[in-house]
């Protein structure tokens, strides 16, 4: 069986990396890592914290994720990171995404929210995703 995390980390790359104006945005090359990358300068984007909880029901087996897509922006650059955010809620929210080893039930962007880093004054902007998901 696979992971329904990782299987919707998958699927959410695949989502973004045929996003022209996300693409665009990110400065030509889509910046979505697994964790903060070493010399690459702002906008980029990291997944974030995440939470899978046991959704089964009587018949199917499945899950509730809430997970976080943390975009970063260069100090006095938030607009940047903000459109960013707001792009990939946009793409991801209601999405129909192809998920290995599982069906999507419903996606959505949950929440936006942005805060200045206090030691490097990087923009540090939060999308927060739902996902239900069903195993098959």
């Amino acid at each position: 069986m696979t992971s329904p995390i990782l299987a919707l980390r998958r699927a959410i790359l695949d989502a973004t990396e045929l996003d022209v104006e996300l693409i665009d945005l990110m400065g030509g090359a889509l910046h979505l890592y697994d964790e903060p990358p070493r010399d690459v300068a702002p906008v980029y984007a990291v997944f974030g914290d995440v939470k899978a909880v046991d959704w089964s029901t009587d018949s199917d087996r499945g899950h509730e994720q809430n997970l976080a897509l943390v975009v970063w922006a260069r100090e006095g650059s938030a607009r940047s990171g903000l459109v960013v955010a707001e792009r990939l809620a946009d793409i991801l929210h209601d999405a129909a995404l192809s998920i290995e080893g599982h069906r999507l039930v419903n996606l959505r962007a949950t929440e936006i929210s942005s805060t200045r880093d206090k030691d490097t004054q990087l923009i540090r902007i939060v999308v927060t995703l739902r996902a239900v998901t069903e195993t098959v």
